[in-house]
C-alpha cells in the first residue's frame, strides 16, 4: 500500500533571485587546538564491509557529537573506552576534556565491532551504543558551567548485532515514559545474488518504564524493523513517537511479521477480492476524474449519499457502511465536483481537479477497488507524439549527426545519482507509508537538531540553492515547514571534491563545508555593508554582501568529526580537536 503523494512547498519569500555570489574575505579566524589524552575509539571498515552503503554508514560517520540543549558541549569515545566531554567557557582559557562515562565491556574483543555511537534524547537522557550490540540508557543529570552533570545508567541490554544509534525521543504515553531509539545496521542478505549481497536493517526499539516510578527500571516494550537496499540519508522519529521519516535512494518497509502479518494478509486478500470483481471504474482527463458505480435493481437516489471535501471522499448506500471512503490522491474543487444517476443502474461520480493536468495514480489512497480504463482518444494521442521517437526499420547509419546530449559535457554540479532518492512517512501503528514525496534531483546535503525538541532538519538542493526544510508532524496537511535558504550553496558545494561533512549554525547564520583533510570552508549569509559599494558593470549600489572564509588547520590527519554552533565549529582528529571562532554573540 503506497503512501499519498506530496511535494515541499517553498516558501518564496526565502529566495533572492538576485543574489550574485560568495565573496571571499581574508579575514582571520580565530583557532584553538586542544590536545587528547587518548586518541579517538576510530574504526576502520574490515575486508568484508566494502560497499559504498558500509562506507556511507561507517566509513563517513562524524565522531563528534553535540549536546543541542547545551551550546558548544561536545561528546567523543576514545581508545580507553571513555565518553569524554568538552564545553567552552572561555575561547583564550579552554580546558581538557573530561570522563563522564566509560563502557563495561571491551569493545577491541569484538571483532566484528562498529564505531561507539549516542544521541542525545532530551536535556537529561542520552542513548548510547558501545559497537558490539549493547544498548545503553543514560541520564546525564544537569550541566553546570563547564562540569557536566554525574551520569547515571538506567539500561543496558544486548540488543544483537553491531549497531549504531541514528535517533532517539522521549515521550509520554499512557501514564509510561517512553523513549523510542532507532538503531541502523547493514546485515548480509544470501538471497540477494545480483545486487551486493546486503541490506540495510532499521531497528525501532521502544523502551518505558511507568511516569509514577522514577527510579523504576526500563524495560523493552516494542521491536520493529525496516529493511531497505541503501543506508538512509536521513531517518529519524517523530516527536510524539507515532511516526517514522526517512529520506533513502531505495525504499524501505516494514518486516511482515508478528502484528503485521494480520494486516498484510487483510491487505492480499483485498487485492485479491478486487481483481475478481472491481467496486467501480474509473477514467481521467487533466481537469477531472470520473467514477461510475454499478447499482443494485432496487436502490433509488435517495439512497445515495455522497459526500465531497477538498481532500476527502464519502459513497455509501441506505444506511450500509460506506462502499468508498478515504483520503483522496490530490486535491479537488469540492465545490465543482458532482454526482448523477444514470438510466437508475449506476451512478456517475465526477472530481474536478484542482491541480489541472496532473495524473492521478489512484482514487482513494491505498484503495484497490477500482479498474481504471484509459481513454482511447488519450492513448492515440500519446501513441501519436511518441511516434518519431519509434521505427519499424534499424538505422542505417547510427553515427551520423551529433548525439542530443553529451554526459561528458554536464558539469559535475549537473550530475545526480540519487534521481530516484525519495521522502517517506511511515505510521508506525499501522506500519505503512502514508506521504511520499519524489526528490528527483533535490540532492539531499546535510541534516541538525536546529531546535532541540523538535525532529532534526534536513537540506536539500533546490536548482542552485541549498534550502533548509523542518518536519512538523503535527501537521498532517504540511508535515515539511521551508525554514532558511543559503543561496547558491548547492551549485558551490558540488565543486567540492573532497568534501566530508557538512552542516550549518542552529541560528542560519553561516553553513560551513568540511574536506577530509585540513581545509574548512565557510559561507556567511548576506550581511548589511558598512560602506557605500557600487556594482562596476550596472552601476547599481550593492547592500549586502555574502562572505566566503576559509580555515586551514595546522594538521594533516584525517578529520573523524565535525560540529557548528551560532558560535563555533568544532573539527575533530584522532588526537586534536580544533575549536574554529565563527560568531562573535553577546
Amino acid at each position: 500500500m503506497e503512501g499519498a503523494n506530496c511535494s515541499l512547498k517553498v516558501n518564496r519569500s526565502l529566495l533572492d533571485p538576485k543574489f550574485e555570489s560568495y565573496k571571499l574575505t581574508l579575514d582571520p579566524l580565530p583557532c584553538y587546538n586542544v590536545a587528547l589524552d587518548a586518541a579517538v575509539a576510530e574504526v576502520k571498515l574490515r575486508d568484508d564491509q566494502y560497499t559504498l552503503d558500509h562506507m556511507r554508514a561507517f566509513g563517513m560517520y562524524n565522531y563528534l557529537h553535540c549536546n543541542p540543549w547545551v551550546p558548544d558541549s561536545m561528546f567523543f569515545v576514545d581508545q580507553m573506552r571513555r565518553v569524554m566531554n568538552f564545553t567552552v567557557t572561555l575561547d583564550t582559557a579552554m580546558g581538557k576534556p573530561i570522563e563522564v562515562f566509560r563502557f563495561p565491556s571491551d569493545m577491541s574483543a569484538c571483532e566484528k565491532c562498529l564505531c561507539a555511537s549516542m544521541h542525545f534524547t532530551s536535556a537529561t537522557i542520552v542513548t548510547l551504543s558501545d559497537g558490539t550490540g549493547s544498548l545503553y540508557l543514560i541520564r546525564t543529570g544537569k550541566h553546570c558551567d563547564s562540569t557536566p552533570g554525574k551520569w547515571e545508567m538506567l539500561f543496558n541490554q544486548e540488543l544483537g548485532a553491531p549497531f549504531i544509534v541514528v535517533h532517539s525521543i522521549s515521550s509520554v504515553q499512557s501514564e509510561l515514559h517512553v523513549i523510542d531509539v532507532l538503531l541502523l545496521s547493514i546485515e548480509k542478505d544470501e538471497l540477494d545474488i545480483e545486487g551486493s549481497g546486503f541490506h540495510t536493517c532499521l531497528e525501532w526499539v521502544s523502551l518505558a518504564r511507568k511516569k509514577s516510578e522514577e527510579d523504576g527500571k526500563y524495560e523493552i516494550l516494542k521491536r520493529r524493523s525496516l529493511h531497505g537496499k541503501s543506508v538512509p540519508h536521513y531517518a529519524a522519529i517523530e516527536t510524539d513517537g507515532n511516526g517514522l521519516m526517512i529520506i533513502s535512494y531505495k525504499p524501505f518497509r516494514f518486516d511482515a511479521g508478528g502484528e503485521n502479518q494480520s494486516e498484510s494478509t487483510e491487505d492480499e486478500k483485498m487485492e485479491e477480492e478486487g481483481k475478481k470483481e472491481p467496486l467501480y471504474i474509473w477514467r481521467q482527463t487533466g481537469e477531472d476524474v470520473t467514477l461510475t458505480f454499478q447499482l443494485p435493481e432496487d436502490v433509488t437516489k435517495g439512497d445515495i449519499k455522497i459526500t465531497f471535501s477538498s481532500n476527502h471522499l464519502s459513497i455509501s448506500l441506505k444506511d450500509h457502511e460506506p462502499l468508498l471512503k478515504g483520503q483522496l490522491y490530490s486535491i479537488i474543487d469540492h465545490e465543482s465536483s458532482s454526482w448523477i444517476l444514470n438510466d437508475k443502474r449506476s451512478v456517475e461520480v465526477t472530481l474536478v481537479k484542482r491541480d489541472v493536468g496532473c495524473m492521478w495514480a489512484e482514487i482513494i489512497v491505498g484503495d484497490k477497488q477500482g479498474e481504471y480504463v484509459a481513454d482511447p482518444a488519450q492513448c492515440a494521442t500519446i501513441a501519436e507524439q511518441l511516434m518519431h521517437l519509434t521505427s519499424e526499420d534499424m538505422n542505417p547509419d547510427p553515427d551520423k549527426g551529433k548525439p542530443p546530449c553529451n554526459a561528458q559535457e554536464l558539469e559535475e554540479c549537473d550530475m545526480f545519482l540519487d534521481d530516484s532518492t525519495s521522502l517517506c512517512r511511515f505510521d508506525g501503528q499501522r506500519q505503512k507509508v502514508t506521504h511520499v514525496v519524489n526528490l528527483g534531483s533535490n540532492q539531499y546535503l546535510f541534516s541538525l537538531a536546529a531546535t532541540p525538541e523538535l525532529m532534526p532538519c534536513f537540506c536539500l538542493r533546490h536548482d542552485v540553492d541549498a534550502l533548509l526544510w523542518q518536519p512538523v508532524s503535527s501537521d498532517q496537511d504540511n508535515l515539511w515547514d521551508h525554514i532558511a535558504t543559503f543561496n547558491a550553496l548547492g551549485y558551490v558545494q558540488a565543486s567540492k571534491q573532497d568534501k566530508k561533512f557538512f552542516s550549518c549554525a542552529p541560528n542560519f547564520s553561516y553553513a560551513a563545508l568540511c574536506e577530509c583533510v585540513r581545509r574548512i570552508f565557510i559561507y556567511r549569509q548576506p550581511s548589511p555593508m558598512s560602506t557605500v559599494l557600487y556594482n562596476r558593470k550596472e552601476g547599481r549600489r550593492v547592500g549586502q554582501v555574502a562572505k566566503q572564509q576559509v580555515a586551514s588547520l595546522e594538521t594533516s590527519d584525517t578529520i573523524l568529526g565535525f560540529q557548528a554552533t551560532n558560535e563555533r565549529l568544532f573539527v575533530l582528529t584522532a588526537k586534536n580537536l580544533f575549536v574554529i571562532k565563527v560568531n562573535n554573540i553577546d
